[in-house]
């Protein structure tokens, strides 16, 4: 079963209360809130009245919270090493007079 996949871009506020019934009748309340409805006729004719503020997607299925959360996740980018512990095994080596010293 197809769905859509409905993300509120721009704020109703300053447009026509039946604008806002529409939102609402979709469960769209905040910008950038994303909300699945089987496709349909009804659906489909409610996203046509307020196209200019919504974006959709026709996707195969509706992911859940946890999906939608790692989806918008960024990639780490790069990961941080942690040091080697270094000893002051050598004798003339910086540091070597405190033996029990760790510098990193």
């Amino acid at each position: 079963m197809a769905f859509f996949r409905i993300t509120l871009l721009r704020s109703a506020i300053g447009l026509p209360k039946r604008t806002h019934g529409v939102l609402q009748a979709l469960g769209l309340r905040r910008r950038t809130q994303t909300v699945f409805h089987p496709v349909s006729p009804q659906f489909a004719g409610m996203i046509l009245k307020v196209k200019e503020l919504v974006s959709v997607e026709e996707v195969d299925r509706a992911l859940t919270k946890a999906e939608m959360r790692d989806e918008r996740r960024p990639d780490p980018g790069f990961y941080v090493e942690t040091a080697v512990p270094r000893t002051a095994d050598a004798a003339g080596a910086p540091g070597a007079e405190d033996a029990g010293e760790v510098r990193l």
